[in-house]
């Protein structure tokens, strides 16, 4: 892992392999190490970059509200950092908000897009409500937050199948402070629907869902993409696509990269 300051805060990410620049985003309540059985595969033919976005991993917060072009800011100063100009992006959940941001004030910079289980609208109502709720109860008790919020991330079917992996994608979650969890929340919360970038962005852009994703709401999500050349790839699982449907991704990834 390397490290570099960045508004006096701590940021950490990993710089991997040769070739076209690849960034992996991760989602709420993960970090860049949700990337690691990726990595060997991708940094073959491709430069891997994992940025641990704010108050995630060892990056540290930067106040009370991250929003995502806070942590697109910052995810661009590590590219400037390291003296990449375009580069493929993918990111899961959080961190496909935070590559739309990154696409909308850097456009020039995105080679490719790959949002996965993830959107590119705002909240509902309905949504921002449930974050207010969640920012209360992780207040009050914060581990049980923790670890109800990481298994309603898979489908059910999976919950007993996957229980080592759930048990260490709650122990990688449970060392996000406090604070990185309420700023996450309040930025996600107040988002700008960004649905536009995936009509009008000139670059190649894949949306991967899930099925059974018990936070995306499968049918919903497909209206964004209607009349669009969006790539559409379908897994038959839940929110956590990298863990649920490993195989299948990393074959759909690497497809995508080599098209570009």
């Amino acid at each position: 892992m390397k490290q570099m300051l960045y508004k006096n805060s701590k940021v950490s990410y990993s710089d991997i392999g040769k070739g076209t620049a690849i960034v992996l985003l991760h989602g709420f309540l993960e970090n860049q190490t949700m990337w690691q059985d990726f990595i060997p595969e991708f940094s073959k033919k491709h430069r891997v970059i994992t940025i641990d976005l704010l108050g995630h991993g060892d990056t540290e917060c930067l106040g009370y509200l991250h929003s995502m072009e806070d942590n697109a800011d910052m995810v661009h100063e590590v590219l400037h950092e390291l003296k990449i100009r375009k580069a493929v992006f993918v990111g899961h959940s959080m961190g496909g908000y935070v590559a739309l941001a990154f696409a909308e004030l850097y456009p020039d910079t995105i080679k490719g897009l790959v949002l996965l289980n993830s959107t590119s609208r705002a909240d509902s109502e309905e949504r921002k409500h449930n974050r207010d709720r969640a920012i209360k109860a992780v207040k009050k008790d914060y581990t049980t937050f923790v670890r109800l919020s990481i298994a309603n991330l898979f489908s059910e079917a999976n919950r007993d199948r996957l229980i080592v992996d759930i048990e260490k994608t709650r122990s990688e979650a449970l060392k996000t402070p406090l604070q990185g969890i309420v700023a996450s929340l309040e930025g996600m919360k107040i988002r700008k629907d960004r649905e536009v970038l995936l009509h009008f962005g000139p670059y190649p852009k894949m949306l991967i869902l899930g099925i059974k994703d018990p936070v995306l709401n499968y049918e919903d999500s497909l209206e964004q993409i209607e009349n669009t050349k969006v790539q559409l790839v379908s897994f038959p699982d839940g929110h956590m696509s990298h863990i649920e449907n490993h195989q299948e991704l990393l074959l759909v990834l690497l497809k995508f990269f080599k098209k570009i």
